[in-house]
């Protein structure tokens, strides 16, 4: 494996691509890198060392694609890059084979001279003969870099808007003057709002960017209309005007082939253990809090709402193994560069398709664990809803993927990579 881990300052007006050093594990780069010559294509992932990120960066290892990542660590630690290259290391050990690409840039994604100059060491030699362009070695970007807890979005919203949406187009601006138009888009099952207060499974067609008509469950034809119904927070009117951004590029441009991909709630890690969720700040996510609970870094479990209008009280999230959310990526970028999107934009649920309660999590995780994990009622938070299921058939239907792991599953995994880093602790439920 080519390895290699580059630095910027997050903020950076005069760096420059003469002044962007290399090195290796170890070893300090004497040498300049310049990705131009190289001729082989690279996949840019932009907050790439996060919790989904992460796995992601894997998974597009083990499917053979050479990987650029640019994370500014605002919140996550550097180490997640060699674990990353020690998870992928493994997999190719196993098969024989020799392991793709990774470089690691420390950048804001915001910073334009910074990602201009990454963006310049990978131009090829190549010109593109159509139009007499410069032809780039990057031939597909998945965009995490953004800002996703709902509560905080409440408080700060112009922290959000800022981030997620003035970042969003001058980052789409700046791949358009490279000419890389394949983006896959971190979007969320927040752009549903209060349609998911219902009792049925979220489909694309509840939330759409262009006029149209679609088959309901029921068997009724239905018209879908742009717009959205009651969404909750700052957070997920980022996610919706980002699809809404990206879907007008799209129309205006048939060159782009982007897709955006409506996460539910990732939960669980890589089985091999050397990955998992560790966000530096406070977690907003239930597994993470679960786990601090179970490590003793918290004395309790705070459920935000026992008089949901479900079986035991509490509310029902579609939660997915971040594996098979990470996998869904790389379907959606096969697909996007096979020039399969639909009108060049298309939405897609990633989700089980089944849903569980805040209580049955906490229950699954106890028993595979053999821990008691305490819990007390608090009041519910702003921004949440009763019930958020995932209609996934979408995505199985064009892109091919589906969920292999299950709820246990991700339950094992998270306490297999706690036992790894040893962080499992001794109380016994």
């Amino acid at each position: 494996m080519t390895i290699s881990e580059e630095s910027t300052p997050a903020s950076s007006p005069r760096i420059s691509p003469e002044l962007s050093r290399a090195s290796t594990p170890g070893t300090e780069g004497d040498t300049l890198f310049d990705y131009s010559s190289d001729n082989e294509q690279y996949v840019l992932v932009t907050g790439g060392l996060g919790f989904i990120g992460s796995h992601t960066v894997l998974e597009l290892l083990k499917a053979g694609h050479n990987v650029v990542v640019v994370d500014d660590l605002s919140n996550c630690f550097s180490d997640v890059f060699s674990r990353i290259l020690k998870a992928a290391n493994l997999h190719y050990d196993r098969i024989n084979r020799a392991c793709p690409k990774a470089i690691f840039h420390n950048v804001n994604y915001r910073d334009e001279p910074a990602m201009r100059s990454i963006l310049d060491s990978f131009i090829s030699p190549q010109i593109n003969t159509a139009n007499s362009t410069r032809v780039s070695n990057i031939v597909g970007v998945i965009h995490f870099a953004a800002f996703k807890a709902v509560e905080e979005s409440i408080n700060h919203p112009l922290k959000y808007y800022k981030n997620n949406i003035s970042g969003l187009v001058d980052f789409i601006t700046l791949l358009d003057e490279y000419s890389i138009k394949t983006f896959i888009f971190s979007s969320s099952a927040a752009v549903y709002g209060s349609l998911a207060d219902g009792s049925f499974r979220l489909r694309e067609e509840h939330c759409v960017h262009e006029n149209g008509t679609f088959t309901d469950i029921d068997g009724t034809e239905k018209i879908t209309q742009p717009g959205y119904i009651g969404i909750t927070s700052p957070y997920g009117r980022t996610k919706f005007f980002g699809e809404a951004i990206l879907s007008d590029i799209a129309t205006s441009d048939p060159s782009w082939n982007i897709v955006g991909l409506r996460y539910f709630n990732p939960i669980g890690c890589d089985a091999s253990g050397l990955l998992g969720e560790d966000p530096k700040g406070v977690p907003s996510n239930l597994l993470p809090v679960v786990v601090k609970v179970m490590t003793g870094q918290l004395p309790e479990l705070a459920v935000y709402g026992n008089d949901w209008d479900t079986a035991d009280g509490t509310a029902i999230r579609d939660f997915i193994h971040v594996s098979d959310l990470a996998r869904g990526h790389t379907a959606a970028l096969f697909a996007a560069q096979a020039g399969r999107i639909q009108n060049g934009f298309r939405t897609f649920n990633l989700g089980t398709g089944t849903g569980y309660s805040i209580m049955e999590v906490v229950d699954a995780m106890e028993s595979v664990s053999r821990r008691s994990i305490p819990t007390k009622i608090a009041d519910r938070r702003a921004g949440d809803v009763q019930a958020s299921i995932a209609a996934a058939d979408r995505a199985r239907l064009e892109l091919g993927w589906e969920t292999k792991e299950s709820l246990v599953d991700a339950c094992q995994d998270t306490c297999n990579y706690l036992t790894i880093w040893g962080k499992m602790g001794s109380t016994t439920a």
